[in-house]
């Protein structure tokens, strides 16, 4: 008997055309009606995507601005209709697309509750069940029958999400409008979607941060120049966006000049004693060494490094403007040693970056995933630290 989860969103061969028109006025429009063709061009947000999204899933849609992350969310809620292939779903689906998205801004909160909610599916009589709790998460409660038009954009997103969540949706679309709350509206949010993982539902969230990806989602999807670039596990998707990023910002250093004619060439792991290592002993000392090059002479320049997770998450940098150290004129090619002394990573894999800057200016070259470390670990904690750590009985009287 299988025990495969359903398929409660399926995307066929989804493409999505807009047209972007090259007249700067309404006049020009009529002048230039009979050369239509040659005053508008095509633009494919969306080429020939295929998806398939199990129940209970939480799916990550990672990429670029621009790469047709929003543009497939409103696809899959039916906000769009796609200029060819399909969009299948089933159940329940609640959306929060766009700020201030089915919100009518003469209308009050209140009213704006019960409309949402009768879009949502949701007959008046069971709206009024949830309405206390509805006000409550949101946090708007002074405010409920104030009309919308003079919401702030945190009061925006406090009261769509709300709704969404309210509404019992087998299916969760969620934007990058969460960012726009604050911080502990942000963490409320997130611990009603790990809730809703707790519970079985599917939750679709597009999203740039890689963090949040890694930490909440089963599988993500790497969308670039409308093409689905990987469709995968998390740590995957977001080391190869990553990547693209690094790839796309060597190219702008390269562009401006400075950054092709001076480069990291490489960063090798040293124990203590300057022996290769590949792992990392906590409380033992690490030396990164780092070989540079620079056609013509270099002055001024910085010397940077890093460690990173697997993602990309930066877990330790210095660089020797930070150390108080001026680096010496460089032309050709030189070896520098920067030594992490009594360096307590937590158990885990990490990279190694090294990079290049001015003393008053920005970086020119960087190298990232330079070298690769593995720190073993007791088994006692997790996270980034490693910390020594003994559990010990209440002290009396305390």
């Amino acid at each position: 008997m299988s025990t495969a989860s359903p398929t409660v969103i399926e995307v066929e061969g989804l493409s999505k055309r807009f047209v972007i028109r090259k007249d700067k006025s309404i006049k020009e429009r009529l002048v230039n009606a009979t050369l239509s063709r040659q005053h508008r061009e095509d633009f494919w947000a969306l080429r020939d995507v295929d998806l398939s999204i199990e129940s209970g899933t939480t799916v990550g849609l990672i990429g670029p601005n621009g790469s047709g992350k929003s543009t497939l969310l409103k696809a899959i809620g039916g906000i769009i209709q796609p200029t060819s292939g399909s969009v299948r779903r089933r159940g329940r689906l609640a959306a929060l697309l766009e700020l201030g998205a089915g919100f009518h801004p003469d209308l009050t909160g209140r009213d704006n509750v019960y409309l949402n909610a009768a879009i949502l599916g949701l007959s008046r009589s069971q709206t009024d069940k949830c309405f206390d709790d509805i006000v409550e998460f949101s946090g708007i409660e002074k405010f409920i029958d104030t009309q919308v038009k003079f919401y702030s954009s945190g009061m925006y997103v406090r009261l769509a999400f709300a709704v969404a969540v309210h509404v019992d949706p087998d299916v969760l679309l969620v934007d990058e409008v969460l960012a726009v709350g604050d911080e502990p509206f942000q963490r409320k949010c997130m611990d009603r979607i790990k809730q809703f993982q707790r519970e079985g539902r599917t939750i679709v969230l597009v999203t740039h941060a890689l963090d949040q990806v890694v930490d909440i989602c089963t599988r993500a999807v790497v969308l670039e120049n409308g093409h689905v670039m990987l469709d995968g596990a998390p740590r995957d998707a977001t080391r190869l966006l990553r990547a693209d990023f690094d790839v796309q910002s060597t190219n702008e250093m390269e562009a401006s000049g400075q950054g092709a004619l001076s480069r990291v060439l490489a960063v090798k792991t040293l124990g203590p004693d300057l022996v290769p290592v590949t792992t990392a002993v906590p409380g033992a000392d690490l030396v990164l060494r780092v070989t540079v090059e620079s056609d013509n002479e270099l002055r001024d320049w910085v010397l940077g490094v890093g460690i990173d997770t697997p993602t990309g998450q930066a877990v330790f940098g210095t660089n020797t403007q930070l150390l108080g150290e001026r680096m010496p004129p460089l032309r050709g090619r030189r070896d520098f040693d920067v030594r992490l002394t009594d360096l307590r990573l937590g158990e885990g894999q990490y990279s190694i970056h090294g990079a290049l800057a001015t003393w008053d200016g920005p970086t020119f070259a960087k190298l990232s995933q330079a070298a690769q470390i593995e720190v073993p670990g007791t088994g006692t904690s997790i996270g980034f630290v490693g910390v020594n750590s003994i559990a010990t009985a209440a002290v009396p009287g305390t």
